[in-house]
């Protein structure tokens, strides 16, 4: 993937929120309120969404079979239409209300806007109309966030030729973050972060992670979580979190540096 130059070049920090759809269900006043004190405290803040639950009571309704594969929801033409409408006709302006209610300026966005997020298919013939980003406008990005507007977006690409693609909700946050240079990335879960020995860890590195893996201290569904996590670090992002609604949870860093007494 390639990214539009980011002309950022002032010192605040830059951070990057990916909801999924389970924890947009239940967003309480803690996320709104913590949201607002990284805002107060100089923190530019993008937020990126998927919305899985609402596409999946939709295709239901339409009696419309869907599976995934490797992680990915494999997407037919006619899943891709509910995806669509449901994301950016739904989910996308419903939480860019409750985040001007509770006094936060956002705008809804999506791949189609402005080329946000310009894709091409993964692989049409394994999954269907699913996306990887080609480019990412970073410029645009920089317009909202200059005026104190928080861009939400919505996990739906755009070909050249306009056709739609999903995109894996993690992909796009990974690849926004690393298109405008962001500090953090905030992966917002229903846990706070890493739990061992029935302990939540506020810091965390691969290799502690592979070791917790080995050991059965991290299983099920936090496994992807904190692999997708190194990806982003791997990828170049500086520090990745694992979050509950109130944004408290573990860091994932590259190394921990012991300080010499």
């Amino acid at each position: 993937m390639t990214t539009s130059k980011s002309m950022h070049r002032t010192a605040r920090k830059r951070m990057v929120i990916k909801l999924g759809g389970s924890t947009l269900e239940g967003l309480n006043e803690a996320f709104f309120d913590n949201f607002k004190k990284l805002q107060e405290s100089g923190v530019e803040l993008i937020i990126t969404h998927g919305g899985g639950p609402a596409i999946n009571r939709e295709l239901t309704a339409q009696g419309i079979s869907s599976h995934s594969l490797n992680g990915i929801r494999v997407t037919n033409e006619a899943a891709m239409k509910v995806v669509q409408s449901t994301l950016i006709g739904q989910v996308n302006p419903a939480l860019v209300h409750e985040l001007t209610n509770a006094g936060i300026a956002a705008v809804g966005l999506n791949g189609f806007d402005g080329q946000i997020m310009v894709a091409d298919f993964l692989d049409q013939d394994v999954y269907g109309y699913v996306g990887a980003i080609k480019t990412v406008n970073a410029a645009l990005l920089e317009t909202f966030l200059d005026i104190g507007i928080v861009p939400v977006i919505a996990c739906v690409g755009a070909t050249d030729s306009g056709q739609a693609l999903n995109i894996n909700g993690d992909t796009v946050a990974s690849d926004i973050a690393l298109a405008v240079g962001a500090d953090s990335l905030l992966l917002v879960t229903d846990v706070s972060g890493i739990r061992i020995h029935h302990e939540y860890q506020t810091i965390a590195t691969p290799s502690l992670i592979d070791q917790w893996i080995e050991q059965g201290h991290i299983y099920g569904g936090m496994i992807p979580k904190v692999q997708g996590a190194i990806d982003c670090l791997h990828a170049g992002i500086p520090s990745v979190q694992i979050v509950d609604e109130a944004l408290i949870g573990t860091t994932i860093v590259a190394s921990i540096k012991i300080q010499s007494s």
